[in-house]
């Protein structure tokens, strides 16, 4: 024979099982390197850091994060834009497509550059930017076609290059929470002609120091 089930009982179970479900909706285990922004009734209220934290479902909600992130299918990149709630604080590299550059002779060559930045501060990277993660990339492309535009020996400047970039972008970078690590060039692609052009210069010059190298031999004997 069953048991009659009493009001009270059954308000006590229900008030259990809310109960229960407010607790496993508002418990979050951040890792570790991973930080949460969260809002209370749509103002900032904190920053979660790791381990477990608890907020106020319904009331404390989570702020995502726009990144953009790029992924090379065969020999052309992806742009991939996704809204993370968690945001790692790691050091993160942003190899970005090949860019038209305009050095000083007005020729016209394509940059493949890296770029390594890390999160310091998720408030300001949430909130003084639409878009952290394009604003970084947009303010790469602009800083490298200004510096390498002002440089007569592109080749040989390299290190001058990554140097410059990093410095021009650490100011506007900060404003976001963002600190840039450093930045690499790593693959500068020419015009065929330009670079048949070079060739032959080259080798016309390695002929001269041999003409003017037997030629002092040639007087000294």
């Amino acid at each position: 024979m069953d048991l009659p089930i009493s009001p009270g009982l059954l308000i006590s179970l229900i008030i259990v099982v809310i109960a229960v479900l407010i607790i496993s909706k508002g418990l979050i285990i951040i890792r570790q390197s991973e930080v949460m922004v969260v809002e209370r009734l749509g103002s900032f209220h904190r920053v979660l850091e790791s381990g477990i934290n608890i907020i106020i479902p319904f009331i404390e909600q989570p702020r995502a994060i726009t990144m953009l992130r790029y992924r090379k299918m065969g020999e052309d990149y992806t742009a991939i834009t996704t809204d993370e709630t968690r945001i790692d604080r790691r050091e993160t590299v942003m190899d970005f497509p090949g860019q038209p550059v305009v050095t000083t002779d007005n020729v016209t060559v394509r940059i493949n550059g890296a770029l390594y930045y890390q999160i310091i501060d998720p408030k300001r990277a949430v909130y003084e930017v639409e878009n952290m993660s394009q604003a970084v990339e947009v303010l790469a492309k602009t800083t490298l076609r200004s510096v390498v535009g002002k440089m007569d020996k592109l080749f040989e400047s390299r290190a001058e290059v990554n140097n410059e970039i990093q410095a021009a972008m650490e100011e506007p970078a900060s404003k976001w929470g963002v600190k840039i690590s450093r930045v690499e060039v790593q693959d500068i692609a020419m015009p065929e002609e330009v670079e048949t052009a070079m060739r032959l210069q080259m080798a016309a010059e390695r002929k001269r120091r041999a003409t003017v190298t037997e030629a002092e031999g040639e007087k000294s004997a």
